[in-house]
This record gives C-alpha cells, structure tokens and sequence, in this order.
C-alpha cells in the first residue's frame, strides 16, 4: 500500500486500474483510496485474482465479470468494468495459461474470447471504452526479450495473440503503441529471479486498449520503470510496472 499510495501521489492519474489484488471485497483498502480522492470499485474473494478500478472524475455502474454472470457463481475474479468521466472503462486479468496445451492454456483461450464476445454484447466501439490490464500475452516477438529464448511458452504463442487480435479486431487500439510504433525492447513485467530486471530480461504484457474516440486523443504514453526498482527493500515493487496513457483532454 505504501507504494500504491506514493505512486497515486506522484503520478496523480485520474483514473487507475489494478490487478492481482489477492483481496476480499471487505479487505479492499477504500478509505486509504477516498483519502486520496479517489473512488473505488473492486472485485475479489481473496484468492490469487481480484481486480480494481479507482478514479477521481467519477466512477458510476461497477460490474463484476462478464456480462449474463451472476457474482456467485464467479469463481476468478478477473474482470470488473465501470463507467469513470465519460469512458467505459474495464480493468481485466487474463490467466495465466501456464503450459501450452494444458487446460489452463484452454481455459486462458476461452476467456480472451468470453471478453471479445462481452464487448461486443455490452458496448460499441464507437463508445469511449479502455480495456486495461494484464493481459500476459505479448503482442509481438519485439514485446519479448528474447523471442527464442521463449519459444513455446506461453505469452507468445500463435493461439494467444491470435485471440488477443480478436479482442482488438472489436474495435480497439494498443494505445502504448500508438505513441511508441517502432519501440522495441519496452517491457511491463520482469520475473523476480535471476535478476532478470536489471538484465532487460521482460516482457510488455499490460496494455491499455481503446477505442477510437480515445485513440485519437492520445497524447502520452509510458511505462513506469522506476517504479520496479526496490528489490531487497522493505518495501520491494510489484514484478509489473505502471503502464501510463495521457488523453489530449
């Protein structure tokens, strides 16, 4: 929290999608958040998921999953959306897929495509819409480190970006790209070991896509890198950095 809480304090942005909570609803730090201007909305059961979204322009209509699926019935929490200043916004934690073929990589292929088929019931993309969060997919070899290095694994393979264009081909942008069309060597996430982060070793598996009422106003973009420092600290970061988008208004 301490982190989370400097970093708000310092990057002020208006509004902020997070993942991988491991909280419960009632854990949910809300106060912490409202002190700092901030309305909240959250989606967790204390497990190894749980999803959020915060914003200081408003946050109206919170829904938990996908659209038609009840809240008990919801096992992983790994969706939520909200309505925040005008834009539809979704904070959303893609598995994990563990091994390709497995039937975790299954169950990760189908939920890519429960969201395709969630946006494409319960929006337009004509609509203000940000689709955010970890997707762990990385959209292209130059989004890897070293794509030979990974070759087979998940995050990469044909299956999972196919489906991640899927997503896209409802009508949204890579806004980092937009802003950074021939950066390479840009990542989001380091594993922990090996020191992999002060050896480039990453990939860019957060996005932020949008829609065209939003790509066109993009005026920034950035991921965070310094906010991953502090290994060995008392405080030691998340292994993602911030990914960051300015909209021209």
């Amino acid at each position: 929290m301490p982190k989370v809480e400097q970093w708000l304090r310092d990057a002020q942005p208006d509004i902020l999608c997070m993942q991988e909570t491991k909280l419960t609803d009632a854990a949910f730090p809300t106060m912490a958040f409202s002190a700092l201007g901030y309305e909240s909305a959250h989606h967790g059961n204390g497990r190894w998921n749980g999803v959020a979204i915060l914003s200081r322009v408003g946050l109206e209509d919170a829904k938990p999953g996908f659209v038609g699926e009840e809240l008990a019935d919801i096992e992983e929490c790994r969706l939520l959306t909200a309505n925040c200043g005008g834009v539809r916004v979704a904070s959303v934690y893609v598995p994990n897929g563990r091994e390709v073929g497995s039937e975790f990589y299954v169950a990760k292929l189908e939920w890519l495509e429960r969201l395709r088929r969630d946006l494409a019931e319960s929006c337009s993309p004509d609509q203000p819409i940000a689709v955010c969060g970890d997707f762990n997919v990385a959209p292209e070899d130059r989004d890897v480190w070293d794509i030979k290095k990974v070759h087979g694994a998940t995050h990469v393979s044909p299956e999972e970006r196919e489906a991640l264009e899927r997503v896209k081909a409802f009508g949204l942008a890579d806004a980092f790209r937009e802003v950074y069309p021939e950066g390479e060597k840009l990542f989001s996430w380091w594993d922990y070991r090996a020191g992999d982060f002060h050896q480039g070793r990453g990939m860019r598996i957060d996005l932020v896509l949008v829609s065209e009422p939003l790509r066109k106003r993009i005026a920034y973009a950035l991921i965070d890198r310094e906010s991953r420092k502090g290994m060995g600290s008392d405080q030691p970061p998340s292994d993602h950095a911030p990914v960051f988008v300015d909209f021209a208004d």
